[in-house]
């Protein structure tokens, strides 16, 4: 069987966990595929050199399209107008589109499978363009009702395609998003001299700079951390790539004077990430709207205390191994609760095998199997 895998939008270090979702993923067909599966994966000029190792295998292919991933709308010009036939000529059965850019038209010869990870600006439309929003609603409308099978990555997420689209739930598969546990052996003393910190002084987070990360409030908890003089770290070190909101958080930690406190480190790498997450006080994770959200998990993962909120899919996916706050806005109740961690002192391990690379795969294998037998 011929997989196409639509990798046209990846915006190398710039797609947030997205991107992690699809690496992963690609990954596991590597290690996991079966034998009589071949890949050809659609790349960018800007982002095929980044998946260049998968050609050692003979089960993949890179087919490298005329088309940049910085260039969003002649992307979707192109994949609308080039990609049913270019996947015609390689002869493949099965579209894995893993965002919604799904061609809106489908070609007979085709299976399509599209993955959707949340439909946020159904709900918070405020944080998009008007135009952004009439588009995304278009789009993912069009990539429920001619996908052969939607992939959700949470109950959550089903459930509000359900809900929002009328989509018939049988339609509708949930597999979770696969997350790798790296082996992290590199030296934090080169993290601690970059940033200024010490090992479990301070607390960390990985969030895009959008207003749903809510970012803000935690801003406001190392405030009143700070003025208070409370025996508990004071500094808080936030990764990811930037978002809309930046501007206007670096503007609120001005006003309150935290320059020394806050830390955005911009872009780090995997390890540097996991050495971040590791000798972090505690983890936190403010959001008020997600898919999924691996970062919890991934803190979870290598030892570090939680501590998150009970909206959208984030109780589901972290199983209610975390510590949660019941208001994600107030306070006192993050600092109170930041405070009970940190005297407990809690190093748990969590497994989640319903996220193992191994049985993630499978299940993305299966659904390919079996889509390919509808008629």
């Amino acid at each position: 069987m011929n997989i196409g895998i639509d990798l046209l939008w990846v915006k190398p270090g710039k797609s947030g966990g997205i991107e992690s979702y699809i690496r992963n993923l690609i990954d596991g067909f590597l290690i996991y595929g079966k034998d009589d599966y071949k890949y050809i994966l659609f790349v960018s000029k800007d982002n095929a050199s980044t998946f260049e190792k998968y050609t050692k295998n003979k089960a993949f292919k890179l087919e490298v399209c005329n088309v940049f991933s910085e260039n969003v709308g002649r992307r979707i010009l192109w994949e609308n107008f080039n990609l049913n036939r270019r996947c015609i000529n390689l002869n493949i059965n099965i579209l894995f589109i893993p965002v919604y850019s799904k061609p809106l038209l489908n070609h007979r010869k085709i299976k399509y499978i599209t993955t959707i990870h949340d439909i946020q600006a159904m709900h918070y439309p405020q944080y998009f363009s008007t135009m952004k929003v009439l588009w995304l609603k278009f789009a993912w409308k069009r990539c429920c009702k001619t996908s052969h099978k939607i992939i959700a990555i949470s109950n959550f997420v089903k459930q509000d395609i359900i809900d929002t689209f009328k989509i018939q739930e049988k339609k509708i598969q949930v597999i979770y998003n696969p997350i790798v546990k790296n082996n992290t052996n590199g030296n934090f003393k080169d993290i601690e001299e970059t940033f200024k910190i010490n090992k479990k002084n301070y607390y960390y987070t990985v969030a895009q700079l959008l207003p749903h990360k809510n970012l803000e409030t935690l801003l406001y908890v190392i405030k009143e951390i700070k003025e208070k003089e409370i025996n508990v770290p004071n500094t808080l070190v936030i990764s990811g790539v930037g978002g809309k909101d930046e501007g206007r958080l670096r503007l609120i930690i001005e006003e309150l004077n935290l320059s020394n406190n806050i830390i955005i480190t911009g872009f780090v790498t995997n390890e540097e990430r996991d050495l971040l997450y590791k000798n972090a006080a505690v983890f936190l994770f403010p959001s008020i709207f997600e898919g999924f959200g691996m970062p919890p998990i991934e803190a979870m993962q290598l030892g570090v205390p939680v501590l998150t909120t009970k909206c959208s899919s984030i109780p589901e996916v972290t199983e209610g191994k975390a510590n949660y706050v019941e208001d994600p806005f107030a306070v006192a109740q993050w600092v109170k609760k930041i405070i009970e961690i940190v005297k407990e002192g809690d190093s748990t391990n969590y497994s989640f095998q319903n996220y193992y690379l191994e049985n993630v795969t499978k299940k993305y294998l299966q659904c390919f199997h079996e889509v390919s037998s509808y008629d």
